[in-house]
């Protein structure tokens, strides 16, 4: 049986109304985590019906963006870089991949404690830092990292620090593609200054190279 002519723009509708939503709340919720759903149906453009129709609640918008961001990390995650490449070009590729999904990252962290619970965040996380303090392991015991801080320890506060620079990019204080931020990266891990900037220029620009390539 075929379907109305009418049915398929409304999908289209409301798959891009459902986006909109998503994106906005991505943003809105990193700046203010104690945002209505109604305060996120006008910043959306959408109706306050529009909104609730696709969430019901607050809690099935926020589980859909842990969800979203589940995605984001993993598919991040899978395209940084192999185990047989140097541990400090490991981490540049890690932080570079990750960068264009910190603003969800930034907010799961934000919404961690009181909403979606830190064990679920934890849980989406998980993949990204197994992957970083395996990085770290490598690093220190090849003499490429500082050794003073156990690698997990060492992997918590690269991912603080690295949250607290999204912030920066989120208020306008600092400018950046993610190669600031990955140098900062490896500077704290233990790599000198010079080398951490050689490093993530040559993965930087290896990746672009590889994307021009694939596209």
């Amino acid at each position: 049986m075929s379907q109305p002519v009418g049915r398929v723009p409304q999908r289209r509708n409301a798959r891009s109304n459902r986006a909109r939503i998503l994106a906005t709340a991505r943003q809105e919720l990193g700046r203010n985590p104690d945002i209505t759903l109604e305060e996120l149906a006008r910043a959306s453009g959408v109706v306050r019906r529009t909104l609730f129709g696709h969430f019901p609640g607050r809690a099935a918008l926020l589980e859909a963006l842990a969800e979203e961001a589940a995605e984001a990390l993993e598919s991040a995650v899978a395209v940084g870089a192999t185990a047989t490449e140097p541990a400090e070009r490991a981490l540049a590729h890690f932080s570079l991949s990750m960068w264009p999904v910190g603003d969800r990252y930034r907010m799961l962290l934000a919404l961690a404690q009181r909403d979606l619970g830190m064990e679920r965040v934890a849980e989406i996380l998980k993949p990204a830092r197994v992957n970083v303090t395996a990085i770290l392991e490598r690093g220190q015991r090849d003499g490429v990292f500082h050794s003073h801080l156990p690698p997990a320890v060492l992997s918590a506060g690269l991912e603080a620090m690295t949250v607290a620079l999204l912030e920066q990019v989120n208020t306008g204080a600092l400018e950046d593609d993610g190669t600031r931020v990955a140098v900062t990266t490896l500077i704290a891990a233990g790599v000198p200054e010079k080398h951490a900037r050689v490093v993530v220029e040559e993965v930087a620009a290896t990746a672009t190279a590889e994307a021009v390539a694939d596209g």
